[in-house]
C-alpha cells in the first residue's frame, strides 16, 4: 500500500522544486525527505524523480502519481476535518500565516479569546506577507490564512481555495507635526509628488500600492529607505526625514510627533480577507477561528 506521507513528500518536491526546499516547506530534515520518494519508489517499482544537474524533476509517471496524491490528500483532509471531528469541540493544531500588522490588530485578540473561551485549539502563526500565504494555504503548509489586497494590486486566488473578505483597512499620510501638511484635513497623491518616502520593501504588496498611486501622474514616489516593518516608519516619520502610507490595522499609538492625515484621492484602502483550502470548509476549527476573526474585524 502507498504510504500517505510518501505522497505529500513527492507533491512537496513538485511543488517546491528541490527536496531541500520540500524539506524545509515540511518541516523535516533533506535526508527524511529523501527516504519517503526512495520508499514511494520502492512501493511502486518505477522511479519518481530523476537528476538534473544539481536538481531534481520529476519523471513522467511521477508527476501523474503527484497529481493523483493531491487529490488523495486533499479528500483525506476533508474527511479528517469533518467527518472524524466533532464539530461541537474545535480542537487540534491550526498554522496560520498572516501579515504583520493583521498579527497585531487581529491575531493577538483573536489569541486571547481562544483563550478565554477555552477551546482546545493550538494555533500557530507565521508572519508572512499577503502572497507568500496564501502560496502557503495553497500547499497545505498552513491551514489559514490572514491576507490583504489593495484594489490597484489584486491577489491570486487558487481554485481550491475559499477567500472571504472581512474588512477594509484604510491607509493614512504620516507626516512629523512640523511638516506643512500636518494642518490639511486631507491630501490627494498630487500634494506628495516631492516627498521623501519610506517604503515596504521591493515586490511587497504594499510597496506596489505606493507606487501605483503616482502612476497616473506619471512619477515614481522618491523612496529613501525600504523597511517591512510599519514601527520603523513611523520612528523614520518622527525624525521629521520622511512621510509614510501606514495602513490603520495594527497600527501603534502614534508619537506626539506624528500626524496622520487622511488621503482622499485615490483612497489608499486595503481589503483583509480569511482563505482556506475548500477542504477545509467544514473543519470545527477552521471555522471557529474564522468566526472570533471576522468579530473582531467587525469591533474595529
Amino acid at each position: 500500500m502507498i504510504d500517505t506521507g510518501a505522497l505529500q513528500a513527492l507533491a512537496a518536491v513538485e511543488h517546491h522544486g528541490t527536496v531541500a526546499a520540500a524539506s524545509e516547506a515540511l518541516g523535516f530534515s533533506p535526508s527524511a525527505v529523501s527516504q519517503q520518494i526512495k520508499k514511494l519508489e520502492r512501493q511502486t517499482g518505477f522511479p519518481v524523480l530523476e537528476r538534473r544537474g544539481r536538481g531534481v524533476l520529476l519523471t513522467e509517471r511521477g508527476m501523474a502519481l503527484a497529481a493523483y496524491g493531491r487529490k488523495l490528500l486533499a479528500e483525506l483532509e476533508e474527511l479528517e476535518s469533518t467527518l472524524l471531528t466533532d464539530p461541537t469541540k474545535p480542537q487540534g493544531r491550526i498554522r496560520m500565516a498572516a501579515f504583520s500588522t493583521a498579527c497585531r490588530g487581529l491575531v493577538a485578540p483573536m489569541l486571547a479569546a481562544l483563550a478565554a473561551d477555552g477551546a482546545e485549539l493550538d494555533v500557530h502563526v507565521l508572519a508572512e506577507d499577503p502572497r507568500e500565504a496564501i502560496a502557503r494555504v495553497a500547499a497545505a503548509e498552513a491551514d489559514i490564512g490572514i491576507v490583504h489586497d489593495w484594489s490597484s494590486v489584486p491577489l491570486p486566488e487558487p481554485e481550491h481555495l475559499v477567500l472571504e473578505w472581512i474588512c477594509e483597512d484604510v491607509a493614512d499620510l504620516l507626516v512629523h507635526r512640523s511638516h506643512p501638511l500636518a494642518a490639511r484635513e486631507a491630501v490627494g497623491a498630487a500634494d506628495l509628488l516631492d516627498e521623501r518616502w519610506v517604503s515596504s520593501t521591493r515586490g511587497a504588496i504594499c510597496h506596489e500600492a505606493l507606487l501605483r498611486i503616482f502612476a497616473d501622474l506619471g512619477r515614481v514616489p522618491d523612496i529613501r529607505v525600504y523597511d517591512p516593518d510599519f514601527a520603523t516608519h513611523v520612528a523614520l516619520v518622527e525624525q521629521a526625514v520622511v512621510v509614510a502610507l501606514v495602513p490603520r490595522l495594527g497600527r501603534p499609538t502614534l508619537p506626539e510627533g506624528v500626524v496622520a492625515v487622511p488621503v482622499d484621492d485615490p483612497l489608499p484602502a486595503r481589503r483583509v480577507g480569511i482563505v482556506h483550502r475548500r477542504t477545509m470548509t467544514g473543519s470545527p476549527g477552521i471555522q471557529h477561528v474564522a468566526r472570533l476573526l471576522r468579530a473582531i474585524a467587525a469591533s474595529r
